[in-house]
Formats: structure tokens, sequence, C-alpha cells
């Protein structure tokens, strides 16, 4: 029963993998040249997560009214989780040991977390920002340590100025946030 699960998984790898090249090679402008099928898939699977985030945090803080501080770290850790496992085993394939890459992937979410997001979203929520808004404001912040991040723990690089051509400016929850401020 193993193996059939194991080859399940396998296909849906593959499949995951074909989907995002094909998309690649179809982008306008050359872009498909300058674009990994990787970085595609970092930002899919990272758009999943964010949403989990978002519907933890939210779940957490206006449904069970945990603190908001309390609220984003367990949404956090979740999501930064999820992301590792998501991207290491479906986006990367990495079959590698995980002893020191996790090491250090521990280290840089402890620094971003506690500098970016506990820091930033604590700040934001006692001058009376919506916390939604200040935790959707602090992944914003966090977008360009992942690459940073992934590269540290052994992953393999994403293109850096994809990020750049990606998302030139703010984007509309962030201006958004500085409109409410």
């Amino acid at each position: 029963m193993q193996t059939g699960s194991r080859a399940k998984q396998l296909r849906f790898v593959d499949r995951f993998h074909q989907f995002c090249e094909a998309v690649v090679t179809r982008l306008p402008f050359g872009l498909g040249s300058v674009v990994a099928p990787t970085f595609l898939g970092f930002c899919l699977i990272n758009g999943l997560t964010f949403c989990v985030d978002l519907a933890i945090l939210t779940a957490l803080h206006s449904g069970l009214r945990v603190a908001v501080p309390i609220a984003v770290t367990c949404a956090y850790v979740c999501a930064f989780a999820l992301s590792y496992v998501l991207n290491r085993t479906i986006n990367f394939r990495s079959h590698a040991p995980v002893g020191r890459q996790v090491a250090v992937y521990v280290v840089v979410v402890i620094v971003n977390y506690l500098a970016l997001i506990l820091g930033v979203s604590s700040a934001l929520v006692a001058v009376g920002v919506q916390y939604q808004l200040v935790a959707n404001r602090g992944r914003h912040l966090r977008g360009g340590v992942h690459v940073l991040r992934d590269e540290m723990a052994g992953l393999p690089p994403l293109i850096f100025g994809v990020l750049t051509v990606a998302a030139p400016g703010p984007c509309a929850a962030c201006t958004a946030g500085r409109a409410s401020l």
C-alpha cells in the first residue's frame, strides 16, 4: 500500500512541475527565459501558505479571541512549516538529509519572525491598525526574506531579479494599509 501512495505522490509532483514549466514557457515578453519554473512553484505554494496563515490568524483572533501576538505566532509557525515542507518536497523535489538545512532555516525564520512579524505587527496593532492588514504588511516585508532564507537553508536558489520584476512597487493591500494609517 505504501508503494501505491508513494507513486501517487510522485505523479502529483511531476504534474506540478509540468504545470509550472508549461506556464513559464507561455509567459509573454520573453519572461520565460528569466523566470524559473521553480519560482512559479514557489509563488503558488507560498500563495497557498499565505491563505492558510491568514485563515489561522483570523480563526484564532476573531473566532477564539486569542491575543494578536499569540495568533500571529501560531499562524506564522504553521505557515512557515507548511511552506518549508511543500517547497522542499513538491517544488524543489529535495530528498537530501534535512539536519543542517532545518537548523539554518529555523535560525533565519526566528530572526525574521522577531524583527519583521512580531515587532512590526505588535507596533502597528498598538497604534490602531487592523490586525489582518498588519499581518499582511508583515508578510510583504518578509517576502524578500523567503529567497534569502531558502538559499541559506540549502534549497535551490531562486532568481533574485524576478522578485523585482514581479513586484516593482507596493501591492494593493500595502497601499490600502497606508491609506488607513
